[in-house]
């Protein structure tokens, strides 16, 4: 009877753990399915920063570039790939700089020959930044390696047309203009992609010490010869301040005497006229008095004396004495 009991409860507790098993199975199934309902979704969206464009591929051909914000994708089927089309990115030339800011020199990128046949070490630095995402991934296998190679073939070219005082001195903003435009030129026919944004050049400079002292003594000629010519154009300025204040003052006395010379030839004229209308009103005494006034500007200072013929004189001079004689 007790085997029967024992026999009975083991059954039942199996049909138990079985029941349970199928329900746990059943829960372990679910969230299988949950999770791969959420990784699917999940994967379903991405998103595209303001600095970034997505090239979206339907079943590895590029169907469309995405700019920013949040997008759609058949999981499986489409795949994108952010691009940072708005970060300036950069090329050393001839150099390396680490993470701790140590810089190595590259002389097989740096060491170049001009054009009189003297060696030169010049390094370059330049910016550039990605145009079309589409062609940058697609249109060569390695675009910043590619530029970086086109950027060098310039530069040795323009450097091997130039004077070693050139490159050295004074014709680094015109080497840095020539090599910036040949590679946009270069660049355009590549179509890989890529904006050049700048070239600069880091350092110029002879491959040996005594070199680089007798340029060094040419670069400090040059200094000192546009000190000279910057002092020198600073004394003409201020002459020419000194002149250009002598020259004011001439001309407002110049004016000055203008003014007063038409003002005096104004009252001659002004008298003219009053003595002309008082010589039509009275020709005889305007004669007289114009006579006597003659007399008296010849004979300045003069007392004059006539004889009336009766044996008495008159006093002629001055004409104001004069006229008050013989108004009495």
């Amino acid at each position: 009877m007790n085997n029967t009991n024992n026999w009975e409860k083991i059954r039942n507790d199996a049909k138990k753990y079985k029941k349970d098993s199928k329900k746990i199975t059943r829960y372990i199934i679910l969230g299988i399915i949950i999770f791969l309902v959420i990784l699917i979704v999940s994967s379903m969206w991405y998103t595209v920063n303001d600095q970034q464009k997505a090239v979206v591929t339907t079943f590895g051909k590029v169907t469309s570039v995405e700019g920013a914000g949040l997008h759609l994708k058949i999981p499986g089927v489409q795949h994108a790939t952010l691009v940072d089309v708005n970060v300036i990115r950069s090329i050393d030339i001839g150099y390396r700089t680490d993470k701790s800011g140590n810089t190595t020199a590259i002389e097989i990128e740096s060491k170049m020959i001009t054009g009189d046949y003297n060696i030169v070490n010049i390094d370059f630095y330049v910016e550039y930044q990605i145009s079309d995402p589409e062609k940058y991934l697609y249109a060569s296998e390695d675009p910043e390696e590619l530029l970086k190679l086109l950027i060098q073939s310039q530069i040795r070219s323009v450097v091997g047309s130039l004077k070693v005082d050139n490159v050295i001195t004074d014709g680094k903003a015109q080497l840095e203009t020539s090599v910036y435009e040949l590679s946009i030129a270069e660049l355009s026919t590549y179509d890989i992609g890529l904006k050049l944004n700048a070239i600069r050049i880091q350092d110029s400079e002879p491959p040996t010490d005594d070199v680089k002292e007798a340029f060094a003594a040419v670069i400090n000629a040059g200094q000192k010869r546009q000190t000279l010519l910057n002092q020198a154009s600073q004394y003409e300025a201020e002459k020419q301040k000194l002149i250009d204040a002598e020259t004011d003052k001439l001309i407002k006395q110049a004016e000055y005497e203008k003014v007063s010379r038409i003002n005096e030839a104004n009252k001659q004229v002004a008298m003219f006229n009053a003595m002309y209308g008082q010589y039509i009103l009275n020709r005889d005494i305007t004669k007289t008095r114009m006579y006597y006034e003659a007399l008296e500007d010849a004979l300045d200072g003069v007392t004059l004396y006539i004889d009336t013929g009766d044996g008495t004189l008159q006093k002629l001079l001055p004409i104001d004495t004069f006229v008050d004689g013989s108004n009495n």
